[in-house]
């Protein structure tokens, strides 16, 4: 069987989750922390990088956005979590990156106030990456204004919606969920479905 190797805490394992329960691929979690269980994840994938995907053949893949890919390319077509049609496809892909942003300017905080020592945190760095962090959420939160309202889960719905969460979790002091009102009712929305209740923040 399938498995995803990486905890629900990461929004990029969580995002990889949800969509393959959306896209009715069955898998096996196996929730190996980067840092506590850094030795067990590395005798799956010497890189230790989260989410890892193991194939039934053994391929190991790599990164959300490349394992998404993989299974949106076999996926039925009432199963697919991004449009076909090319000017659809890159509004999407606007918004995604956007969002993919937001979440790699999350985790740079959160590490940086988390794992180095307080005298060595770089006080212009966390600045630039706060300043990064909070364009990234108003462009994103500006977009999913222009998209037609659904309760469909699609890829914008699912990223969106766990990464906002994992926002909220970690850093709720420097993105005020007040300031981005949109992406609020939309996490709302989605956090309150099945498939995001089976495989919530944790």
């Amino acid at each position: 069987m399938i498995k995803l190797i990486g905890m629900m805490d990461s929004p990029y394992v969580r995002r990889v989750a949800i969509s393959l329960e959306l896209y009715g691929v069955e898998f096996e979690s196996q929730p190996l922390s980067v840092f506590s269980t850094f030795e067990a994840f590395s005798r799956i994938n010497p890189v230790v990088k989260a989410p890892t995907l193991i194939l039934d053949n053994e391929i190991r893949l790599m990164d959300s956005s490349l394992i998404l890919n993989y299974f949106e390319a076999q996926a039925a077509p009432e199963r697919r979590l991004l449009p076909a049609a090319p000017g659809a496809l890159a509004n999407d892909l606007q918004t995604l990156g956007f969002i993919l942003a937001a979440a790699e300017k999350t985790v740079q905080n959160v590490y940086e106030h988390n794992l180095r020592p307080a005298e060595k945190q770089h006080g212009s760095w966390i600045e630039r990456i706060t300043i990064q962090l909070l364009a990234a959420c108003k462009e994103w939160n500006a977009l999913l204004e222009a998209r037609p309202v659904s309760d469909f889960p699609d890829q914008v719905a699912v990223t969106s919606t766990v990464v906002w969460t994992f926002i909220q979790s970690m850093i709720p002091q420097v993105v005020n969920a007040a300031d981005f009102r949109k992406i609020q009712a939309i996490a709302d929305l989605f956090e309150a479905q099945a498939a995001f209740k089976k495989y919530p923040f944790n």
